[in-house]
């Protein structure tokens, strides 16, 4: 998930501060990828840095508010990334680290691990997660987006649903593999320096 051009794409809508920032990220994706406010201010500096984003003097001398915050808005290169950014298709080449792939690869290769057990509370727990996805879709802001955060919050929580519907069929899988498996180790084909012995 790139933090630094959605935060663009939200910058181009006006100045705003980090908190704002992390506010209306967090409105938008329905609070499911909660942002550390370090991570905003780091992101923004770096934003600054690299000339996509500049401060700006949001309020006055009037205004209190201005000494406490420094506000940033997305310079021309800046709307211009987050333009490419909506344009561009989402690389697949690199896969995201998935920990459970990683944990079910380490533990098909470790002795004395369970991994049957381990899928099936893996099951157990997504579907746990899938049934709750499935009551927000049907519940609340979700069930009839009236406007573009509530819609925005409908389409992430599809995206939850799909990912929880797909983890359930590759566990499925998973335990279908480990099984076949099991079944040609127990009877194991004779190999040609067996049978020259």
């Amino acid at each position: 998930m790139s933090i630094r051009q959605a935060m663009l794409a939200l910058l181009e809508q006006g100045p705003m501060y980090g908190y704002q920032l992390r506010a209306e990220f967090e409105q938008r994706t329905g609070e499911t990828w909660p942002l550390n406010i370090g991570q905003v201010y780091t992101t923004l500096s770096r934003l600054e840095r690299d000339g996509l984003v500049e401060v700006v003097d949001h309020g006055g001398a009037d205004d209190p508010a201005s000494d406490r915050h420094v506000s940033y808005r997305a310079t021309e290169a800046g709307r211009s990334e987050a333009s490419a950014w909506f344009t561009t298709p989402v690389p697949r080449a690199q896969p995201p680290r998935d920990e459970l792939a990683i944990k079910l690869a380490i533990a098909v290769t470790l002795p004395g691990v369970d991994v049957s057990g381990l899928i099936q509370k893996q099951r157990t727990a997504t579907m746990s997660a899938l049934q709750d996805y499935t009551r927000l879709k049907r519940s609340g802001r979700a069930a009839q987006p009236t406007d573009p955060a509530d819609l925005a919050w409908s389409l992430v929580l599809d995206s939850l649903v799909f990912d929880a519907e797909a983890e359930v069929r590759w566990l499925d899988h998973c335990e279908a593999r480990l099984r076949r498996a099991a079944g040609t180790r127990d009877v194991r084909p004779t190999t040609d320096r067996e049978t020259t012995r």
